[in-house]
């Protein structure tokens, strides 16, 4: 009988220190990126420097995304994409994270593969535009055929419990020749969950929290971050819930 492998967590951060805690909790990877309020965006190349740095044991993997919106990019956009997969490989990072859609909504088989042939020699996990193509089965039978390492889904749900269905499908045709990954809410408390549903072996999760805010008694704008609750500022990567999902991931057979 093959053994089964273990349950591997990818973290999405934003900063060194998120980085610091992922590696501390045995977190396999980070998903480095900025913006994660508007679903995330490329980082700078002195993050992706530090952050290649900072590891040891958890790999790298930068997410590709030049703007905030759809993911049908123009010609520029597409180029400027190329040379920060370049740039990312040139300071070693392990991975990176990329999607195209074409003006159909289908996935862009011309460009991905152009990002593609720019990430050569690293891993390439394609991101959820995949859950909002225009036909996830066609967009999924390319991924296979272009090589593409793994794939990010919450199977076209607002929540990973709700994708199960497609997840689960989705796992069954890979049969080993990508991975199929499970994002969307996953959490300590429902992992275990997930993981035995779909049978996924990769999980990926943004677990953040929010910052106070500090007063500002005079001033009539606020630059806080979108989505932070009243009276907060921004959010940091949760020490507490990263660790409590790696444990909790590893704790299923």
């Amino acid at each position: 009988m093959t053994e089964t492998r273990a349950v591997r967590v990818e973290i999405g951060v934003e900063s060194l220190a998120g980085v610091r805690i992922a590696e501390a909790a045995g977190a396999d990877r980070v998903e480095l990126c900025t913006g994660l309020a508007v679903g995330g965006l490329t980082p700078s190349a002195a993050l992706i420097e530090a952050a290649v740095l900072e590891v040891v044991d958890t790999e790298v993997h930068v997410l590709i995304r030049p703007r905030p919106g759809d993911f049908r990019y123009t010609a520029e956009e597409v180029a400027i994409m190329r040379a920060d997969i370049e740039l990312a490989r040139r300071v070693g990072a392990h991975g990176v994270v990329i999607g195209v859609l074409d003006e159909r909504g289908n996935l862009d088989a011309s460009a991905n593969a152009e990002l593609l042939a720019a990430a050569d020699g690293l891993e390439v996990t394609c991101h959820r535009a995949f859950d909002v193509c225009a036909d996830p089965f066609t967009g999924f039978d390319l991924l296979l055929e272009s090589g593409f390492t793994r794939l990010l889904t919450s199977g076209r749900q607002d929540s990973v419990l709700d994708g199960v269905p497609l997840i689960t499908q989705l796992v069954n045709l890979a049969d080993g020749r990508i991975d199929v990954m499970a994002c969307g809410g996953v959490r300590a408390d429902n992992a275990r969950r997930v993981i035995e549903l779909t049978h996924v072996r990769d999980l990926h999760a943004a677990v953040r929290i929010p910052v106070p805010e500090l007063p500002h008694p005079d001033a009539e704008v606020s630059f806080a971050e979108f989505g932070a609750p009243r009276g907060f500022d921004h959010f940091v990567t949760d020490a507490d819930g990263v660790s409590a999902l790696c444990v909790a991931a590893r704790s299923t057979v």
